[in-house]
């Protein structure tokens, strides 16, 4: 882990710009080390960082490492809790005082930013009913204003995100892939703010972000036009990630500029942003400050784990923006992916089954993690 500190930091010029082009950076990370020894404030000080996201692998990453949770590990192994209890009362200990940490950035951006998300139980991710209880219960224990519970978008997820809305609480829509399901989350969340008024909630307070997932479709489609082979696939390569995520703001410019945004906006609701997520690149020949340099659109968020946070301080490349005038460029790199026979419909398909997966089998680590701390402890407390 890179930890960054004001007396170490390189200048962050590309951070600012990054900003200042309308970009709200968020941390793609969370430990109780992090917050405990200052780095989290740091990084919001000096690095423009204005929120952070969790998920059920930093989460493993975090309490598996035993740093800083000792001795909440003990007095949980006393009082004799589950290890679901157990896990819950740790992950939301964490983005409370996150979300503390991140307060004055709430205030001054009147809601938009500070925030902190945290994810209902991936194993949940095909119930909706269960993921709706879920949220609203991750919700009540945080009790934070600048909370964001994290919903999956799966086919159960879509009415799990229009009910918890409607209840007034403000949700990251994550593990989105596809043009199609994206369309899908950005519907669901109006629906949202539609039964929200008549609940009588006030839209101002209600925020969302929509994680659309970056990195993950290059690394897929490239394995696959490397099969290919041939001397065109190739220089396909490393382009339809971008492609998917710019043909994505494309849709949410559409979406937000239409009638049924407006009647809604009149009431005073909030735009969900675009939320590039999977930001740190998997394949080494590519520059490391990719999916930040070449997604710069405003009303957008980049979460980024540390490793790219730090690296577009030293050397990222912002002179703009780079999303709002490629979307013809963007057709034809996913229409000539297509045309090589690599089924785009197929490898979102995948993608998304694969995310949820592996955020369920993190979960399942974490828990077979903290059974056996809670099993140690409580027999060296006998």
């Amino acid at each position: 882990m890179i930890t960054v500190t004001e007396a170490t930091a390189p200048p962050a010029e590309a951070l600012k710009r990054l900003s200042e082009a309308g970009v709200s950076i968020w941390l793609d990370d969370l430990s109780r080390k992090r917050i405990q020894s200052g780095n989290l404030a740091d990084l919001v000080a000096t690095r423009h960082v204005v929120g952070v996201t969790t998920n059920p692998s930093i989460f493993q990453a975090a309490i598996g490492s035993g740093e800083g949770y000792e001795e909440q590990l003990a007095e949980l192994a006393v009082r004799g809790v589950t290890v679901d209890e157990a896990v819950r009362m740790m992950t939301t200990a964490d983005v409370r005082a996150a979300a503390d940490i991140l307060h004055s950035v709430y205030t001054t951006s009147h809601g938009v930013d500070g925030r902190v998300s945290i994810e209902v139980d991936p194993r949940l991710a095909h119930d909706t009913a269960a993921t709706v209880a879920e949220a609203k219960q991750l919700a009540w224990l945080v009790d934070r204003p600048n909370v964001m519970i994290k919903i999956p978008a799966t086919k159960a997820g879509l009415p799990a995100i229009t009910e918890v809305i409607g209840a007034g609480i403000s949700v990251n829509v994550t593990l989105i892939f596809s043009l199609e399901r994206y369309r899908e989350v950005m519907a669901a969340y109006l629906a949202g703010l539609e039964q929200a008024l008549s609940n009588g909630v006030d839209l101002s307070t209600v925020h969302s972000v929509a994680s659309f997932f970056v990195s993950r479709v290059d690394a897929e489609i490239d394995r696959r036009l490397t099969a290919v082979g041939t001397d065109g696939a190739l220089a396909l390569k490393g382009r339809a990630a971008l492609a998917n995520a710019r043909l994505a703001y494309a849709a949410y410019e559409g979406v937000f500029a239409g009638e049924r945004w407006a009647a809604l906006a009149g009431a005073g609701a909030n735009r969900q942003r675009p939320l590039w997520a999977s930001t740190g690149v998997k394949d080494p020949a590519y520059k490391d400050t990719l999916y930040v340099d070449d997604l710069v659109a405003p009303g957008t968020v980049n979460t980024m784990p540390e490793a790219t946070l730090a690296a577009v301080a030293d050397h990222g490349a912002v002179t703009g923006d780079t999303v709002t005038g490629g979307y013809e460029r963007a057709r034809a790199d996913l229409a000539a992916v297509a045309a090589l026979g690599i089924s785009y419909d197929e490898v979102v398909t995948r993608l998304e089954e694969e995310g949820v997966a592996k955020f369920a089998a993190a979960w399942e680590d974490l828990l077979n993690t903290v059974t056996k701390s809670l099993e140690s402890k409580g027999a060296d407390a006998e």
